[in-house]
């Protein structure tokens, strides 16, 4: 089968191709084709990726274009992680709205509205493209705001799912911590991509999540950046994002005597691709490991391999609520455990959730469907709405102001504030 991979001149792009060579058991590919319109990134990237596929004798033919028509024909499954605006608009997301006083942040917040006002255009003409091209092929978008690019998949009829490395690395975390295989352990996982709780951990069908808390509960609040004692009075563990909401003031601080991550990454980026130039480098360098998605390769063959395979195994995903959280709407997005196979994802049932969850979930859901709109139809007044929805923003004069100033940032991506 053939995968492509639009955003392929990514320097995460050889973490993919590193799952798909040791997996390859898993995944039966004939061609890898990465597409991007940066031919530069795209030769030093595919080179790299050339390589590691030689290396490790993998027999996939490895394509490069940058023309998403000729990239995704005839594919199978086509994957998403673009970046609209590079890291230099992801600087401007994450620095403008510490200047008002609200958290800098890429895809949460006012910076993560800027973000879908960028991305959601670009990425439905990819999807037409897709449609044309590769009929009947799975679209797996990675790109972030994961939740609302998703609706807008699914909303303009796509065969979409979303797909986020936060499930899997609590797995693969907790795994570690109990010594035993990651298979073992099924995550209660529920929220919205990026606002999520893990509720139970079972292992074989036992929930440890109390002994996990009782015995590693330090280690564990450290790594989502919260207080020990408010980890063990939620008895949950949630997402590193939620220190966003629940320490929103020391975040700002934080922030504003410390680099941007975007700069950060982009160092790590320019090193990286001067690594992959190297014709001699032909293995993942351990720098990648340092630039995020862990065990995203792992999570993005699982779940190809299913939907190709109609395996109805259970992975988190990103897909409709249909009901399953009662307190939104039937076509909200959520994250949560799915049997996965040929057809898609069907949402496993959740237990009730809990009020002091339930509330943020609403919220953050509401913001979302007016961003989306937001993104489709353009207008300050609307990206107005979306902030005044947004817990991390929600006054009016913080809003009037963000909105009137996101839209001069990114004016050159939306064309509907070009023409304006």
């Amino acid at each position: 089968m053939k995968l492509a991979v639009v955003g392929g001149g990514s320097t995460y792009t050889p973490e993919l191709i590193d799952g798909f060579a040791r997996l390859r058991g898993e995944l039966p590919l004939s061609e890898i084709a990465l597409v991007d319109p940066d031919e530069r990134r795209l030769a030093t990237v595919g080179g790299m990726a050339r390589r590691m596929l030689a290396r490790a004798g993998h027999p996939a033919a490895l394509t490069t274009s940058n023309r998403v028509e000729d990239g995704v024909a005839g594919a199978a499954a086509v994957l998403l992680q673009l970046r609209v605006g590079g890291q230099a608009a992801r600087n401007v997301d994450e620095t403008l709205p510490l200047e008002c006083g609200c958290v800098g942040q890429e895809t949460t917040g006012a910076g993560g509205l800027a973000k879908a006002l960028r991305t959601v255009p670009v990425v439905l003409d990819i999807a037409e493209k897709v449609r044309a091209h590769a009929p009947g092929a799975w679209i797996v978008d990675f790109t972030n705001p994961v939740g609302i690019v998703t609706r807008a998949l699914l909303d303009a009829g796509h065969r979409a799912i979303g797909l986020c490395n936060v499930a899997i690395g609590f797995q693969r975390r907790f795994a570690a911590l109990l010594g035993v295989a990651p298979e073992r352990i099924a995550l209660g996982h529920v929220g919205l991509n990026h606002l999520t709780w893990e509720r139970s951990v079972l292992l074989d069908g036992v929930d440890v999540l109390p002994r996990l808390l009782d015995e590693h509960g330090e280690g564990i609040a450290e790594s989502v950046g919260l207080p020990v004692e408010l980890v063990r009075h939620l008895r949950a563990v949630p997402s590193y994002y939620l220190r966003y909401f629940y320490e929103h003031d020391r975040v700002v601080a934080e922030q504003r005597t410390s680099p941007s991550r975007a700069a950060e990454v982009a160092a790590m980026e320019s090193a990286l691709l001067e690594m992959y130039a190297d014709p001699a480098v032909d293995t993942k360098p351990d720098l990648l490991n340092k630039r995020g998605g862990a065990f995203y390769s792992e999570a993005a063959v699982a779940l190809v391999a299913s939907l190709m395979g109609d395996r109805r195994d259970v992975q988190v995903v990103n897909t409709r609520n249909n009901g399953t959280l009662p307190f939104l709407d039937d076509d909200a997005v959520i994250e949560v455990p799915a049997a996965v196979g040929a057809a898609g994802a069907v949402p496993l049932p959740v237990e009730p959730v809990e009020p002091l969850y339930r509330g943020l979930i609403a919220h953050v859901s509401a913001y979302e469907s007016l961003a989306l709109e937001a993104a489709l139809d353009g207008g300050e007044d609307r990206v107005r709405d979306a902030l005044l929805a947004h817990p991390l923003v929600g006054q009016a004069s913080l809003a009037d102001g963000l909105a009137a100033r996101l839209v001069e940032a990114n004016r050159a991506f939306l064309p509907w504030a070009v023409a304006r």
